[in-house]
């Protein structure tokens, strides 16, 4: 659905940007403005944007169309525009036509979507100054080995996966992980998915014994796998991954399902404030709000850190914590976060929530 205050926000941005007065620290935000990812280049905007007002900051708006050879026009308008730094960048195309010429420039992007390993190797490699506010590729299997490492290994453990390369995939990593540690699971399968049933499939977990189960697959197979554990009185605790956050249909979740996934970082502590401030001013803190809003603050930051310090903008980068709305956050050696930001959260009738936290 398309969230109409939100785009009206965004034209408010632009707006105030066209106005062109110059303030603080110029900051370019290189998102969609049209087309089909248009909704959440608006997301990116109202964040950002918000944030660059608040601070008092100039704020930049380019658009992004995600095309191939598209990068080096971006580049091009914000060098222009005289940014000192720049945060967005939905899609790695432009990212690979950009980085070039903002290293010319000495303008650090910071992307709050792309994930692609191949691109920050090259970033790394050609000294590009890019940085990544998103999750690195191998991060969610990471949190998962972690999290079931310390919950579950003196329990009966099953993999099962969807047969997806990214359901095989992660879930190839935990097997791979636990076998590392000397542990070994008590069933592996791969399920046909979308299926209206999988009463035979739990069966079979209970008669290997399994008590815990990872399922690399999606939200729906998920709880169908739930809801016939339940109805087969088969005890289950479920673990799934990113893919687990997801619309609630048409079958709904279990109470008491959890996955390792980004959060809604307007129900974390670190979020709240930040949420409730954006819906006093009609911008609700979903997708990339808080991300970007997180983004735009660190930018913000940084550029006046560094002035301040005498030191070269990337530099500050890469050696300061910023408090933001996603958490702390810093960049490490490698452009990329020095905090996993996937968490164990636990479905609870209206939202993924961390273990313990109340629901709203």
């Amino acid at each position: 659905m398309i969230n109409l205050r939100g785009i009206a926000a965004f034209l408010v941005l632009l707006g105030a940007a066209a106005q062109g007065h110059a303030a603080g620290v110029t900051i370019g935000i290189v998102a969609p403005q049209n087309g089909p990812l248009a909704l959440l280049g608006n997301q990116i905007a109202a964040g950002g944007g918000f944030e660059i007002q608040q601070s008092g900051n100039t704020l930049v708006a380019v658009n992004e169309t995600c095309e191939d050879n598209s990068g080096a026009a971006v580049a091009d308008a914000l060098v222009n525009a005289k940014v000192q730094i720049a945060i967005g960048f939905l899609c790695s195309e432009t990212l690979e036509g950009a980085l070039p010429k903002l290293k010319d420039a000495g303008i650090p992007a910071i992307t709050v979507s792309v994930r692609s390993r191949i691109l920050m190797e090259d970033a790394l490699k050609n000294g590009w100054p890019l940085f990544r506010l998103a999750p690195a590729d191998g991060t969610e299997a990471a949190k998962i080995i972690e999290v079931i490492l310390k919950d579950w290994a003196a329990d009966p453990i099953a993999l099962i996966e969807d047969g997806t390369i990214h359901g095989r995939e992660l879930t190839e990593a935990v097997r791979n992980a636990l076998e590392q540690n000397g542990l070994k699971p008590v069933f592996t399968d791969t399920y046909r998915p979308g299926q209206e049933q999988q009463i035979a499939l739990v069966r079979r977990l209970k008669r290997a014994g399994a008590t815990r189960v990872f399922i690399g697959g999606d939200r729906n197979d998920v709880a169908v796998i739930a809801r016939d554990a339940k109805a087969e009185n088969i005890p289950l605790s479920i673990l799934g991954g990113d893919a687990m956050r997801a619309a609630d249909q048409p079958l709904p979740l279990n109470t008491g399902v959890r996955a390792v996934a980004l959060p809604e970082y307007a129900l974390l502590q670190e979020g709240a404030a930040a949420a409730e401030t954006l819906r006093a001013k009609g911008i609700e803190p979903e997708g990339y709000v808080l991300p970007s809003l997180a983004a735009a603050r660190i930018a913000g930051q940084a550029v006046e850190a560094a002035a301040q310090a005498g030191k070269p903008l990337q530099e500050t980068l890469l050696g300061t914590t910023f408090q933001t709305p996603v958490g702390a956050v810093t960049f490490n050696g490698t452009h990329e976060l020095s905090q996993n930001p996937y968490r164990l959260l636990e479905w609870r009738g209206n939202g993924f929530f961390p273990p313990g936290a109340p629901t709203q």
